[in-house]
């Protein structure tokens, strides 16, 4: 069982200069990926449009591609050489999420480009040294993150089945803990909380849907009547697809503060009808 807990630190001003070079290097990483795609025209399954679709013109997950860009970025660093193997791993993952969107119709096809300052961890650039995570910057240079306000018993080592890879902001640490599963053989399932639906999963029982659309229903026409007791109009705002309230009293009579805040969250669960079915409302859960 993976859980993953954030800490405050104080080191940001030590570890700035690295986010920043590790956050450019992912960048260019990017960009030399981005040059080697060529958009290719497929049909869309099942319609009659045609779409450009990326694809990459050589192997870049050949031996030979790796260690090449690997040296290009090294000639300029001043780090531990294992900060660019990670950073061209958190490349990879962020053109990766971007083409599945892209494919799906979420995103533009526009180059993605990190701006956050964060830098992810390999296990070999950290350790356990008591109540503090030793960080290695550069050889023989390190940063000491204190653990001891931590809520959570640290595992006693770094390695797949301990301490993952961190992720390290200038303001917080996320440290992913690998615990042993001690449910004792109960089920376990996985819920996903939507406005229309209550969809769970387990692998002893497969998946579960729960329709919620009568329940959405009579919150949607409570919440209208409510409104118009309480001399609210429902429209459609310009600029988002969900309703807004409009207020029927004088300019100078003014909404209690409680009031405004009971409707501006309801007004966020129940949305507009599309809203709706686009199921932009929802959460996760797991419940044991």
């Amino acid at each position: 069982m993976l859980r993953s807990y954030t800490l405050q630190h104080e080191c940001g001003e030590e570890l700035e200069p690295l986010l920043r070079e590790y956050r450019d290097t992912v960048n260019r990483v990017l960009e030399e990926l981005w040059d080697n795609i060529e958009w290719e025209k497929r049909k869309v399954k099942g319609k009659k449009q045609w779409r450009l679709l990326p694809k990459y013109k050589v192997d870049i997950h050949s031996g030979k591609y790796k260690r090449k860009l690997r040296e290009s970025l090294l000639e300029d660093w001043d780090y531990a050489a294992h900060w660019v193997d990670s950073a061209i791993k958190t490349a990879h993952s962020i053109l990766k999420s971007w083409r599945k969107n892209y494919v799906k119709g979420e995103r533009k096809r526009n180059k993605p480009t990190a701006r956050r300052l964060f830098a992810r961890v390999k296990q070999t650039l950290i350790k356990l040294e008591g109540e503090k995570l030793r960080v290695t910057i550069k050889p023989a240079e390190y940063v000491y993150l204190d653990l001891s306000a931590r809520y959570f018993k640290l595992p006693s080592e770094v390695s797949s089945a301990g301490l993952g890879e961190p992720i390290i902001t200038p303001e917080k640490v996320h440290l992913p803990v690998h615990y042993e599963d001690t449910q004792s053989g109960k089920p376990a399932v996985a819920w996903d909380f939507n406005l229309l639906s209550l969809d769970g999963y387990s692998p002893e029982t497969g998946w579960v849907r729960i329709d919620t659309k009568k329940l959405a229903s009579v919150h949607i026409s409570s919440f209208e009547k409510k409104c118009a007791e309480e001399g609210f109009t429902l429209e459609k705002s310009k600029k988002s697809s969900f309703k807004v309230l409009q207020q029927r009293k004088k300019p100078s009579e003014k909404t209690p503060a409680r009031n405004r805040s009971c409707h501006s969250v309801t007004v966020w669960l129940g949305g507009s009808r599309r809203a709706q079915k686009a199921w932009h409302v929802h959460a996760f859960s797991l419940v044991e």
